[in-house]
């Protein structure tokens, strides 16, 4: 009986770490997420998976990246995105509002909403601003940019300033349309978000 006992503590103990279920990273966002206009390989969800294997991570990257969204339409997706159970979700959106001259007021309480919804849930929360070109004006500039530093202060979750840092407005990182990074503006952009989100993983 010892024996067989002891038999089943190591065959559990082999079988456990090959079975070890991963956590869960969503990156929740719109167009920027998705990785439109490259390869499913080269978007950054997909790159922060490889960064996060290279490092011995046992994560997944679920990209939750729906072109064209909006925060209203990302509020109306948070049920959808917690069927994965996250244990981290990254939230990238808002450019799309601002594209639209969507009131920030609105912007503002959706974007907060969200990192709510997901935080009820149990999952830790990065946000990762957005800004908006220069022809917008400097006051809506100014408080498009304020309002990811409130929610995430408000909601004691994770900031990176800003998605596209060292990305944006450089030619040789974006493709023709001058928005959506080429893969090497992804891996940039992957670069720049590590530091952030590090703290919130576990080995």
């Amino acid at each position: 009986m010892r024996a067989l006992v002891a038999a089943l503590v190591a065959g559990l103990a082999f079988v456990g770490p090959a079975h070890a279920t991963e956590r869960i990273v969503v990156a929740f966002g719109d167009s920027l997420t998705a990785g439109l206009g490259v390869s499913p390989d080269d978007s950054y969800p997909a790159q922060l998976q490889a960064r996060l294997r290279a490092g011995g991570y046992a994560y997944r990257v679920v990209n939750a990246g729906a072109s064209g969204d909006t925060t209203a339409g990302g509020l109306r997706r948070v049920d959808w995105a917690l069927r994965n159970r996250p244990d981290i979700v990254i939230v990238a959106l808002g450019a799309n509002d601002a594209l639209r001259g969507q009131d920030l007021a609105s912007v503002r309480a959706n974007l907060d909403a969200i990192v709510a919804r997901f935080q009820q849930a149990g999952a830790r929360v990065l946000v990762a601003g957005m800004e908006v070109p220069p022809n917008y004006g400097a006051r809506y500039a100014a408080d498009f940019r304020r309002l990811y530093v409130e929610v995430a202060r408000k909601r004691g979750a994770a900031f990176m300033p800003f998605l596209l840092a060292g990305v944006a407005g450089d030619p040789r990182l974006n493709q023709s349309d001058g928005i959506h990074p080429t893969a090497e503006g992804y891996r940039i952009v992957v670069d720049h978000l590590w530091p952030h989100l590090a703290p919130l993983l576990t080995r």
